[in-house]
């Protein structure tokens, strides 16, 4: 069984957590840099980017983040979370660390009034979008695996995945499966997310 931590010092964690579980894992909250240790995979949940990094900075954990961004074990990003990992990050303009070579222009899908629900190009793939990040540059080695319109929603390095959209808000769970369900084989190809 896998054993993956979510970063629990604010916004959308608890429906990560419970995604986990659903897909056969251990859920850790991860709130202190001890947290971290002996996990299998992580997530940077949505919520509100600028206050996720002045509570990273508050609990000391960004040494302990970026060693694990480095240490090529899963990751999941979404939505602040993808802010966060982005490597130049607009609308406004703010710290980021650089994890995913990609820039985000941030609530660039439309403030909380505009959330909408949509499903993936050439996919049934379920998409919500909530203030979300829109993805307006893919840097080299960084692969797209969805799209929306034609915009890139889901892209990919290696076993670090960044979503633009909530997977854990829908009751389909093949992001979660694709990185931390058990099976590895997606690590030697793209995650197949029509199956």
């Amino acid at each position: 069984m896998m054993r993956v931590g979510v970063l629990a010092v604010q916004g959308g964690f608890a429906a990560h957590l419970r995604a986990l579980v659903d897909v056969g894992c251990e859920a850790v909250s991860v709130r202190r840099p001890v947290d971290l240790e002996g996990l299998d995979g992580l997530i940077l949940p949505g919520g509100e980017s600028t206050t996720h990094l002045q509570l990273i900075e508050r609990f000391g954990l960004q040494p302990g983040l970026d060693a694990f961004a480095a240490s090529g074990r899963p990751m999941l990003v979404t939505c602040a979370g993808l802010i966060l990992a982005a490597a130049r990050v607009t609308d406004p303009a703010q710290p980021s660390f650089g994890w995913l070579d990609v820039d985000v222009a941030r609530n660039a899908w439309g403030r909380q009034v505009h959330s909408f629900q949509a499903v993936a190009d050439d996919s049934d793939l379920p998409l919500l979008f909530i203030r979300a990040p829109r993805i307006t540059r893919i840097g080299e080695g960084v692969e797209v695996t969805a799209r929306f319109n034609g915009e890139p929603v889901m892209v990919r390095r290696g076993r670090l995945v960044g979503a633009a959209f909530h997977p854990e808000l829908t009751h389909d769970r093949r992001v979660h499966r694709a990185l931390f369900g058990g099976g590895q084989g997606w690590l030697l190809r793209p995650p197949t997310l029509n199956s």
